[in-house]
């Protein structure tokens, strides 16, 4: 899959460049009284509408015999429901955070997708602050539930003092676990998609604009180099449908398991 910015990174000069973070800075789509929107940013609003649209005609009809569309909804949402929510919260709780866990991984999933379809071939993600966004309301949800059942001291004590652990040992224990599940858990969950979207996107760039200079600069070998590194663009273009889905179900995987974690009675 060659982009226009790919293609442009191959034909310049005699000597390969190597596709780089800069091939993520995307020139504005369009402004807005002076504020330029880009392509990540419509991928967003698409990916809403989407998600929405299909779930809405997923349900529109229901019936007691589905039809297609009905019985793929149903099949999907269960997906979430029973493998995530109800066997990672718990049958008591999980019921409310279905809606949240449902939306957030056909949301993450669609503009993990969108690297893969032709005209969008842009992973959202691969740009920081747009999962770094997600992570932080995710962030914010988990220990809003914490502190709503528990109390803030209180959620904060489960969060930072390990049960069945002598005192003497809070000092060094106290700030590495308040560090660990307080601080760091939205920037690891950030980068883990984040790096993923990266890498892959990084990766089908360089065989797709490789293998164009092979054929045209090298000549000789590169008439068969080339064509190989464009089928090797094919398979990991594959391999990368499969981490799209796998990311997506990891993010919202860990969310069920900081909610469950907040909504424990012990650490």
């Amino acid at each position: 899959m060659i982009t226009a910015a790919s293609a442009t990174i191959a034909a310049e000069g005699e000597s390969f460049h190597a596709p780089g973070p800069s091939i993520f800075d995307l020139p504005p789509v369009f402004e807005i009284a002076g504020f330029g929107v880009t392509k990540p940013m419509l991928q967003l609003v698409i990916a809403a509408i989407v998600v929405f649209g299909l779930l809405y005609a997923a349900s529109r009809s229901r019936q007691l015999v589905p039809g297609r569309m009905q019985f793929a909804g149903e099949g999907a949402y269960n997906f979430v429901r029973n493998s995530v929510a109800r066997d990672i919260i718990g049958s008591r709780d999980f019921q409310k955070f279905v809606p949240y866990l449902v939306a957030l991984f056909f949301f993450i999933l669609v503009n993990n997708l969108f690297a893969s379809i032709p005209f969008f071939q842009f992973p959202t993600f691969s740009r920081a602050g747009m999962a770094y966004a997600l992570a932080g309301m995710s962030w914010l949800i988990y220990n809003g539930v914490g502190m709503a059942k528990h109390g803030v001291i209180g959620y904060l004590k489960l969060q930072s003092v390990p049960s069945g652990v002598s005192p003497f040992m809070y000092p060094l224990l106290v700030p590495l676990e308040f560090f660990s599940n307080i601080l760091v858990r939205p920037v690891t969950l950030a980068l883990r998609l984040f790096c993923n979207m990266f890498a892959g996107h990084i990766l089908l760039v360089l065989f797709a604009t490789g293998g164009l200079y092979l054929i045209e600069h090298v000549g000789g070998i590169g008439y068969v180099a080339g064509p190989l590194a464009w089928v090797l663009a094919i398979l990991v273009s594959f391999l990368e449908i499969l981490v799209q889905f796998l990311q997506a179900y990891v993010f919202v995987l860990l969310n069920a398991m900081y909610i469950q974690g907040a909504l424990a009675d012990e650490h």
